[in-house]
């Protein structure tokens, strides 16, 4: 190979007329082409063998990694390679497999109960490497228009494939967006509302607000209120009962918010919950609106695990009174076939959402009036082209599709309740709505009751996640009971893994209660 030419400007013996060492140039270096077709076209075909290979080994994997802290770190150089190795890609495929994969929980497996579903589809995979590779940002309306419009088109075809209330919509008045995840949402709807209620009271009463939520909303909430300016003792988790099924009481909403405007304090945000996270309740959404229209408080539904279900008819009532509520939000990437991420939120003023997060100052390619600029409908200014996964997912699947997806997912959950039932030794602890099954085993008197059955239950699960093959199974706290969480969603998920899953629990429930009866033999 020819020396590298050495291109120097005003040198003296290798030196510049101001004694610096000049730079050398190596002009035969070529850059790679990062966006060669060719190549995209031989590496693409290497990913899709990929994933469908993973798919169709996912048996093989146990559901849940037995791994240790730092287990991949040791494996990997300290360093990112200055250049890459002869077919870096394809090694680092298989490095991927050998080394990734291991360790990695397998939410798509089959044998995956213990999460609501990160549901994934074919045509949710290739929708998400599609925007990938046309990768646009709609901010505006301008910087990309079809993108903007689709997402008006994508998220009206959805909030009427749900049965939402058309003043959500853009038909009725209203609009919606799609985003990253529910956290986001509830941000955005929390501002829209704390800058409306601000502009009528005086923003210097900002420590007054109030907002309010039962002591089964997620998480997610309390944090998006601290964000939002919210002080942490203004945000009010109401007490649920197992009698009442673990649901937000109207009642007891209604109690704590006179308390509080007794107090000269001000009502402004209620989250309310249609399936929560631990146990899919379902908070009375007409009642919850009728008490808090007299203090002008925004109503949030958060659907985020359950809204998917409202594609069925039969589903529609959990959100009767929906017409009041001022947001809404549900996951399409937990349970409708669009990968993650994909939270849709509609509001019924989507002026509201303008007011608290539009940008001021004049940007580049600043539209005309009259149209949506999607960067002033939240946190971000650069977005992503979800909806054009979303939109293929309704095109490929059809509504029937994805209510048929639904309905075979509440039959394998309530197959699963119905062997729990079966089985004496067992109890199902609430109503089960949707395709989660909560329950429980009994503590035998002799062994204590009620006392020792939390500790019981923790042992069980303990033993069912322990056994590599699956199946993968998560707890709840509620109300002071230790129950376990049966989910099902996986796309893979067939009957057979809901009869295998049963006869594993059943399996190591003899295994706990034959070690409790040891145990008690002795000590007796």
């Amino acid at each position: 190979m020819a020396p590298p030419s050495r291109c120097f400007d005003n040198t003296m013996n290798g030196k510049t007329d101001n004694g610096a060492v000049p730079v050398v140039v190596d002009t035969q270096q070529q850059s790679p082409k990062v966006l060669d077709p060719e190549e995209f076209r031989r590496q693409g075909h290497q990913v899709i063998d990929f994933i469908a290979d993973y798919y169709g080994r996912m048996g093989d994997y146990p559901v849940h990694p037995n791994v240790t802290p730092g287990f991949l770190r040791s494996l990997l150089p300290t360093e990112a390679p200055s250049r890459p190795e002869p077919d870096a890609f394809g090694s680092a495929l298989q490095d991927v497999r050998d080394l990734i994969l291991p360790g990695m929980t397998h939410w798509q497996s089959p044998r995956h109960f213990a999460h609501f579903p990160a549901s994934s589809s074919t045509v949710g995979a290739l929708g998400e490497a599609l925007t990938a590779g046309i990768n646009v940002i709609p901010f505006t309306w301008a910087a990309s228009p079809a993108a903007t419009e689709l997402e008006m088109v994508v998220v009206d075809w959805l909030g009427k494939a749900l049965h939402l209330p058309e003043s959500l919509l853009f038909a009725g008045g209203g609009g919606g967006t799609l985003l990253g995840t529910s956290c986001e949402a509830m941000l955005c709807a929390l501002v829209a509302a704390r800058d409306n209620k601000l502009s009528e009271i005086g923003g210097n009463r900002i420590g007054d607000l109030v907002v309010y939520c039962s002591d089964q909303t997620h998480f997610a909430f309390c944090k998006a209120a601290r964000i939002a300016g919210i002080q942490r003792e203004h945000c009010r988790e109401i007490q649920t009962c197992h009698e009442n099924m673990f649901a937000l009481s109207p009642t007891a909403l209604q109690a704590a918010m006179k308390a509080d405007v007794d107090a000269g304090l001000v009502p402004l945000f209620l989250c309310a919950t249609v399936g929560t996270t631990q146990t899919t309740a379902v908070d009375p959404i007409g009642e919850l609106c009728a008490v808090a229209a007299p203090c002008g408080v925004w109503v949030h539904v958060d659907a985020a695990y359950a809204g998917s279900a409202l594609v069925c008819p039969e589903f529609r009532h959990v959100i009767d009174g929906a017409e009041a509520v001022d947001s809404f939000i549900m996951n399409a990437h937990k349970w409708l076939l669009a990968n993650i991420d994909c939270c849709a939120m509609w509001v019924k003023k989507p002026s509201a959402l303008v007011a608290a997060l539009g940008s001021e100052p004049e940007y580049i390619l600043k539209d005309a009036a009259g149209v949506v600029d999607y960067k002033d409908w939240s946190m971000a200014l650069t977005r992503r082209f979800r909806a054009l996964k979303m939109w293929l997912v309704l095109r490929c699947y059809g509504t029937d599709g994805l209510r048929d997806n639904i309905r075979s997912d509440v039959r394998m959950a309530k197959a699963f309740e119905d062997m729990v039932k079966a089985d004496a030794r067992f109890e199902v602890m609430t109503d089960r709505k949707f395709a989660l099954v909560c329950f429980r085993l009994r503590s035998p008197q002799r062994f204590g009751g009620e006392k020792t059955a939390n500790e019981l239950n923790r042992a069980l699960l303990e033993e069912v996640n322990a056994v590599r093959s699956g199946p993968y199974m998560s707890s709840a706290m509620v109300g002071g009971i230790y129950m376990l969480r049966c989910a099902v969603g996986s796309k893979l998920t067939e009957e057979r893994h809901i009869k295998d899953a049963w006869e594993v629990v059943q399996d190591r429930a003899s295994s706990v209660l034959g070690k409790m009866e040891t145990i008690y033999s002795v000590h007796c």
